[in-house]
């Protein structure tokens, strides 16, 4: 499933936007955004396929079609350890979508939000875009120590929420058991919501396991509104679908009303929840396959940029992007992008605080979900120009 054959770039080259195949230069290798190079299972297109045979496109119900609530809630029962209810989660459009509507149910004008640092920029944007502060808290490399007392210290009167991104982009980083125990008992301490964004969590590789913190205890549980998708996990990033999911019935009230769901302004479209739905129930084993093959890709990706001049690559526990150190170049993130997409004809993310904050400077980050063939051959491109 996962065999560089299995690629079809022509098709790539059409529909892969977001800094990928469609937007670059013939010729260069887009190690960009995190979306597998791989057709998804097919069981997904074949869902879709018999929905559309009958040619009805009806409305949906706004808190989602209940095959798919059913499935999401036993995923999350099953596969995560939180008692959860259909009642109580719906589909978004997106998990970028459901972490702006947990800002915008949650924090008001002036509200503070912490944030880890580096993070995706979409936390600081949806904060920033409901006129809240993101109040950012550096978190160290690899498996370095976090300092929570740091955390408390940062919490003022102004701060509503924390928001955990687990397991970490870019950096990787699967928070610990103890590590996600300690959070909740700040937010906890100081009555604070949890937004945890857990779309990377299906993708996390040995001897490292995924907790929610949502399965932590039922205090803990009440205070955190859970968001996933499934673009990292299944491909599915063009078909928009993720879901927020509470387990305290006055905050699903709250993220209800604020989607817009029941107005027919927002929702989710029926054909991403059918697709989801078949994901959930049915491509199981497509999954395990391909964290597999990330788990090879993720060794090679690491090995090889830790043999090139001034790159220092810290093994992620989870995701399927390296964050590579660079500052041993003597350049810049933004100046070794350029390089590489200039002379190696390589695509990557700089370390810029638009993207990931201040936390990310003297960093590149690159996507490794593809084959081990074109893998390959972007590292030897990088290779040989970063001398």
């Amino acid at each position: 499933m996962f065999e560089h054959s299995t690629i079809d770039l022509d098709i790539l080259k059409q529909r892969a936007y977001n800094l990928r195949w469609a937007t670059v230069p013939a010729g260069v290798i887009p190690l960009t955004a995190a979306d597998p190079d791989f057709p998804g299972a097919p069981e997904i297109s074949e869902a879709i396929q018999r929905f559309t045979k009958d040619r009805y496109f009806c409305y949906g119900p706004p808190e989602g079609l209940p095959a798919f609530k059913e499935s999401m809630a036993a995923y999350f029962t099953n596969k995560r350890n939180i008692p959860a209810s259909p009642d109580l989660l719906f589909p978004v459009d997106s998990a970028a979508f459901g972490i702006y509507l947990t800002c915008k149910a949650f924090l008001s004008a002036g509200d503070e939000a912490i944030i880890f640092d580096p993070v995706d920029f979409l936390f600081r944007y949806s904060i920033e875009a409901v006129g809240a502060v993101a109040v950012p808290f550096p978190i160290p490399p690899g498996d370095a120590p976090v300092s929570f007392e740091r955390l408390e210290q940062l919490i003022t009167k102004k701060t509503k929420m924390i928001c955990l991104c687990n397991p970490l982009n870019p950096t990787g980083k699967v928070f610990t058991k103890t590590e996600l125990t300690q959070l909740g008992g700040i937010a906890s301490k100081h009555d604070l919501i949890i937004m945890s964004d857990e779309i990377w969590c299906d993708i996390v590789y040995a001897p490292h396991v995924y907790t929610s913190i949502a399965s932590l205890d039922e205090e803990i549980r009440n205070r955190t509104i859970t968001i996933t998708g499934f673009s990292k996990s299944y491909g599915l990033a063009g078909l928009r679908i993720g879901a927020v999911m509470a387990s305290n019935p006055v905050h699903f009230k709250k993220l209800m009303d604020a989607s817009l769901h029941n107005a027919t302004i927002h929702g989710a479209n029926v054909l991403s929840q059918v697709a989801a739905t078949a994901a959930l129930d049915k491509c199981g084993y497509w999954l395990d396959s391909f964290v597999v093959h990330l788990d090879n890709m993720r060794r090679l990706c690491v090995d090889t940029l830790n043999t090139i001049p001034g790159f220092n690559c810290i093994a992620p526990e989870g995701c399927y992007v390296a964050f590579t150190n660079i500052e041993g170049t003597n350049k810049t993130s933004k100046e070794i992008q350029e390089i590489l997409m200039n002379d190696a004809k390589v695509a990557v993310v700089p370390g810029l605080k638009e993207w990931f904050g201040d936390g990310a400077t003297g960093y590149i980050r690159m996507s490794f979900a593809t084959s081990g063939e074109l893998l390959t051959e972007a590292l030897s491109r990088i290779k040989k120009v970063i001398v």
